[in-house]
């Protein structure tokens, strides 16, 4: 019954158009009025002690990192780059985006900021030289969604926090699935344009190549001193936003004089902004949370997959399925917060690995920000491409099925993502 209230209330206030930080809210009230125990100081409290968190604060400082990233000058110099290395194979300038796409992924941790610069670099380019317009948007599209699984991401921040699980051993174990989404694409692509009369960009030469990776220099060791950093302990997943944040900042102004004081205030106001938003949700998400530990919500959910829990296998491509129809219709922060307090119990109880678990969950509630109805990132890569969303959807749907494929192999062969993630974990 109380689970039944809580997602007919929650349900019913997004569909009226309600937002998801309030929905939450008016569910969390519901079920404290049902319970007999609804109180205002109990919510505030929740409400504040929810942003009240050390790891949350990585969140306005990586989305400053990636704000500077985009007009400092990284994003541009890391697309000439790949340009030099790739540019001149069958349908380059896809391998181009692929490529960039898993760089920028290491360097901003947003699906929408990495969509949005790859489409305003690289589609004009594609569509002068003849790509269809279609296949590229979907292929941006596609590659955008990469960067919310490599570190830094901000939706394994917040994963992390709803959780109980280290952020650090979440971004750390990202790196490999990410880079097999970025490899799925590949494959893909070479299989589209495997009879493509596309005219190749000429080829870089050595000079041109080395140019290239000179200039860009400063911007990928940004990746390598957050990987490094916090893979030997140097500072915290927290920590390392700050350093990812003043590290663009003083590369943007000193080095590559892209980056004034207008620009920067403006940087600073977006990320602001933005954080904001996010941290409303979080805070809204943890007083539900609270109530829903209260119903014992969970354990209502675990009585009706109880029966899948002796096969954890079976019972992941449950959740998967569960989180990927939800993924199509909610942005990917609040399936976050809503539905991983109540899928970890049982996760847990289940015997598979919580760590795994949530970047399979980060990765398919990827998928959703590239499916309509919502998604998110196919709307910005049609706005800032100026082109239609059934152009868009026809696009990048064979990019969504291998994905899915993709996942659907995380969850048959698991060890693709455990052996190396526990490797590189130590």
């Amino acid at each position: 019954m109380t689970l039944a209230l809580f997602l007919a209330v929650l349900i019913g206030a997004i569909l009226l158009r309600l937002p998801v930080a309030f929905a939450l809210l008016a569910a969390a009230g519901a079920l404290m009025l049902q319970m007999g125990m609804f109180s205002a100081d109990i919510v505030s409290q929740s409400l504040i002690n929810g942003v009240d968190n050390f790891a949350l604060l990585a969140i306005p400082f990586f989305m400053v990192a990636g704000e500077v990233m985009a007009v400092g000058g990284l994003s541009d110099r890391i697309v000439r780059l790949a340009m030099a290395l790739v540019g001149h194979w069958r349908g380059g300038l896809g391998y181009v985006a692929i490529i960039t796409s898993l760089l920028l992924a290491g360097l901003s941790g947003s699906a929408v900021a990495d969509a949005a610069a790859l489409v305003s670099i690289l589609y004009p380019m594609m569509r002068k030289s003849g790509y269809p317009a279609s296949r590229s948007v979907g292929l941006l599209a596609a590659g955008g969604i990469i960067a919310p699984v490599i570190p830094p991401s901000l939706p394994l921040i917040i994963l992390g926090v709803a959780g109980n699980l280290s952020i650090a051993k979440l971004f750390i174990g990202g790196i490999v699935p990410g880079l097999f989404m970025g490899l799925a694409l590949m494959i893909t692509w070479r299989f589209m344009m495997r009879k493509s009369d596309l005219e190749p960009q000429p080829k870089a030469t050595r000079g041109e190549r080395l140019k290239a990776l000179r200039d860009s220099v400063w911007a990928l060791l940004l990746p390598v001193i957050i990987i490094v950093g916090i893979r030997f302990g140097v500072f915290t997943p927290t920590e390392a936003a700050v350093v990812a944040a003043v590290y663009a900042i003083v590369v943007s102004a000193v080095v590559y004089r892209e980056l004034d004081a207008r620009k920067l205030l403006a940087v600073l106001i977006r990320a602001g902004r933005s954080t904001a938003l996010v941290m409303f949700l979080v805070g809204a998400a943890m007083v539900a949370s609270w109530v829903i530990t209260i119903a014992q919500l969970p354990q209502q959910l675990a009585g009706l997959l109880g029966p899948l829990a002796d096969d954890p296998k079976l019972l992941m491509a449950a959740i998967m399925v569960v989180v990927l129809l939800v993924g199509m219709v909610m942005d990917l922060a609040p399936a976050i917060l809503i539905l991983v307090p109540l899928f970890m119990p049982l996760v847990k109880a289940a015997g598979i690995d919580p760590i795994y678990f949530g970047l399979m969950f980060v990765i398919n509630c990827c998928i959703g920000l590239i499916t309509p109805p919502v998604g998110t990132v196919l709307n910005v890569v049609c706005g800032v491409g100026n082109t239609t969303m059934t152009n868009a959807v026809r696009g990048v749907y064979p990019f969504v099925l291998v994905y899915i494929g993709l996942l659907a192999l995380f969850v048959l062969v698991p060890q693709i993502i455990t052996v190396p993630m526990h490797w590189l974990i130590g």
